[in-house]
């Protein structure tokens, strides 16, 4: 028995995701100059706080060299700001600059408003199904990735 790739459910996950986040990513980078890493560690960064490279590896799901290549153009930028770790002298705390967290508050409403516009097509009801449904498929990658 063979499954076709449209029914495949990883696939239909991954096209949906690359389908809002390219629409997403098309305003911040017209309009802001991001690119999708930067932004998504801006938006950590904006929604949580200071956090370390390592922490963002994690929160961002993006592999070490993606993060570090992003950190640093929004460092060149002046977009984020670094402090030492005292917890580990190898380490610095990031953080959204003054001018980062301008930049935050501005692509926020943007990326929110397009939310809006993709999710019309769905009630109320199957957003918050929805919402429960994709925690629940990540709860259960990440446990299967822990064993």
């Amino acid at each position: 028995m063979s499954t076709k790739l449209e029914d495949f459910i990883p696939y239909q996950l991954s096209t949906a995701s690359n389908a809002v986040s390219d629409l997403i990513s098309n305003e911040y980078k017209s309009r802001f100059g991001l690119k999708i890493p930067e932004w998504r560690v801006m938006a950590v960064l904006g929604s949580r706080g200071a956090m370390t490279q390592r922490q963002l590896v994690e929160a961002t799901l993006m592999d070490k060299v993606t993060v570090n290549r992003a950190v640093k153009t929004l460092v060149d930028r002046q977009l984020l700001g670094r402090s030492p770790n005292s917890a580990d002298g190898r380490s610095h705390h990031l953080i959204l600059s003054e001018t980062g967290r301008g930049l935050y508050d501005q692509i926020m409403p943007a990326a929110e408003v397009i939310e809006k516009k993709i999710m019309t097509v769905l009630s109320a009801e199957d957003r918050e199904k929805l919402s429960g449904m994709l925690a629940k498929i990540k709860q259960s990658a990440d446990n299967i990735a822990a064993d």
